[in-house]
């Protein structure tokens, strides 16, 4: 969940091209920051707790430099626990993503043979191991073993004094490599690099890599050299830019008709292979994390109501546990913007090793869900920067709709469908409308809790929304299906609740209307989204009538509610909730 930058080359600018580096991954993570550079035959760190965001460095210039920015996990917020972390002799630097699981057992041996620490990171024993293992070994042979000791899920750049290299090794957290001329970058993602290079090398699990003069990849595992292969990226930088907006939050919202479009139009290859293996799997299980559970949630309903096909859908974190049941002839479906959280990477991993097929939706080329994939279907949003997910899982809904209707030999009509929902985006997104959802966000923004139901596919919009304004207004929300209100959620409604009511124009609006009744006659304040206003509603936002797809404008609404609950709320900054970080990468 951290963000990994370096860089070694024939530049003096180390220091500010890694602090520039990481105001582009502090998606990743902000709760605190830390470069260092080598000067002269000396490591020099600097170190802040907070957001990177306008900050500047004092350190020397430099031609090798490598920064962090961390989301805690083992120990607290502080200058102490921020990455880079020295060994006792102040000539190792090490960044670090994951989790050393065996960090304990290996501090104990450490504090027997002397060694200090300053932190209480998981992190600070790697520096001092590889400082053991430099007693009889040189540098790159130090950093193997080491690395090899460690327990878990890690990705980890090292520094040392005496060398004019520096050395990066993982294993499943993401680590990339970027090819400049007589210059090398690594960094946790390609965002990082992008605006130096186009010429990336994805790091594969147990492997490391070594930067000096040359590039050198070596197996963890047996220290053998291993050929490098590069990719062309060709996205183009200005799309990781804000541009006029004042949050990436509200740009990403804003590309969402162009989203859906590209899909409606130039995916219909992608559809029609996607329905091919769905149709011929013996099983076919989606399953995704947060905000892409929900959309492998919604295609469970989607392509059963339009394809008449059953898929079982599971939470990432919780497949490994069902997966007994799975053969050769499964089909998964993993559905992930980053192509990296190891909630849905670990059980893919383990899916692969029972023969079942891989048909992964992402939004990342080149990230670990996308090597594992036996078929890769990318979503081509474009760099998603906002820790909350929005026009990817948006993206996800259109690909999953586009995909029904071509399993039901009806491919045109969801593609029709989908060219309706874009037309739809683009009047919420007009002056006009945003100012009906800032009326109901001053409605909203003094309440504690917030109510949200939905039925069939809005079931999964209601949870979907739900999570949007936990994540970005931090208002407690919880979403229901309409029928299990009268099963105990209705004991918490009193006279103003806020209840947020999905109303399609389908199967589910007489039911969901009823739902809204029994709010209504405990006092509860009703918000209806959909086709048609009704007499229950206190406040409503109109959607178009768009069938399946309606689902597509009435999260865009919520969306953009969220936002506004958390302008009016004084949060400081959208795009970064606290908490959370854009691609989790630890369990």
């Amino acid at each position: 969940m951290c963000g990994i930058f370096g860089y070694i080359g024939n530049q003096n600018n180390a220091a500010e091209s890694t602090l520039e580096g990481l105001k582009l991954l502090e998606y990743r993570g902000y709760d605190s920051w830390g470069i260092a550079v080598k000067d002269g035959k000396n490591i020099i760190v600097e170190k802040h707790v907070g957001k990177i965001g306008q900050a500047k460095t004092s350190l020397p210039k430099s031609s090798l430099g490598i920064g962090h920015t961390r989301w805690a996990t083992h120990g607290g917020v502080t200058v102490e626990n921020s990455h880079p972390h020295l060994d006792c002799r102040k000539e190792i630097a090490v960044i670090h993503n994951g989790i050393i699981e065996n960090f304990k057992d290996l501090k104990n041996e450490l504090l027997a043979k002397n060694h200090i620490f300053l932190s209480e990171t998981d992190t600070e024993i790697l520096p001092h191991l590889i400082e053991e293992y430099l007693k009889t070994e040189e540098f790159s042979s130090a950093v193997r073993d080491a690395f090899n000791r460690l327990k878990g899920l890690n990705a980890v750049v090292v520094a040392y004094s005496p060398s004019e290299e520096i050395i990066a090794a993982k294993t499943g957290s993401p680590l990339v490599v970027g090819l400049g001329v007589n210059e090398f970058y690594v960094a946790s993602d390609v965002s990082g690099i992008i605006n130096h290079t186009r010429r990336i090398l994805f790091v594969e699990d147990n492997q490391m890599v070594i930067l000096g003069k040359k590039l050198k990849l070596i197996s963890l595992s047996s220290g053998d050299e291993i050929q490098p292969v590069f990719n062309d990226i060709d996205w183009k930088f200005e799309q990781s830019d804000k541009g006029d907006f004042k949050h990436f939050f509200m740009k990403e919202v804003s590309e969402q008709p162009k989203v859906v479009k590209n899909i409606a139009l130039n995916y219909k290859a992608e559809s029609e292979k996607l329905a091919d293996l769905i149709d011929k799997a013996f099983g076919t299980f989606m399953l995704g994390c947060g905000t892409a559970s929900y959309a492998a949630l919604a295609g469970t309903y989607l392509f059963s109501r339009i394809a008449k096909k059953h898929i079982n859908f599971s939470i990432g974190s919780e497949f490994m546990y069902l997966e007994d049941y799975l053969t050769q002839k499964s089909l998964i479906i993993p559905i992930s913007q980053s192509g990296e959280t190891i909630d849905v990477v670990e059980p893919v991993a383990k899916a692969l090793k029972k023969g079942a097929k891989i048909a992964a939706i992402i939004n990342v080329l080149g990230s670990t869900l996308y090597r594992q994939a036996d078929y890769k279907f990318l979503l081509g949003a474009g760099p998603e920067k906002a820790v909350v997910g929005t026009k990817s899982f948006i993206a996800m809904i259109a690909m999953l709709i586009l995909t029904a209707y071509t399993l039901a030999k009806k491919q045109s009509k969801g593609k029709d469908l989908l060219i309706k929902s874009a037309e739809n985006i683009e009047n919420i997104l007009k002056v006009d409308f945003i100012e009906k959802i800032k009326i109901i966000a001053d409605d909203l923004k003094n309440k504690e809790h917030i109510y949200i139901i939905g039925r069939g596919l809005s079931y999964a919009t209601a949870v979907e929304a739900t999570l949007k304004i936990k994540e970005t207004s931090c208002i407690h929300a919880e979403g229901f299906a309409g029928g299990e209100l009268k099963h105990g959620v209705i004991a918490l409604i009193e006279k103003g609740t806020p209840c947020i009511v999905f109303a399609p124009n389908d199967e589910t609006y007489d039911d969901i209307i009823s739902n809204a009744e029994e709010i209504n006659a405990r006092g509860g304040f009703i918000i209806g989204i959909g086709p048609k206003n009704n007499d229950v509603f206190d406040r409503f936002l109109q959607t178009d009538d768009i069938g399946e797809a309606t689902m597509i404008p009435q999260v865009v609404i919520s969306q953009i509610l969220a936002y506004q609950l958390a302008l009016k709320r004084g949060i400081e900054d959208p795009d970064k909730p606290r908490n959370l970080a854009k691609s989790v990468t630890v369990k």
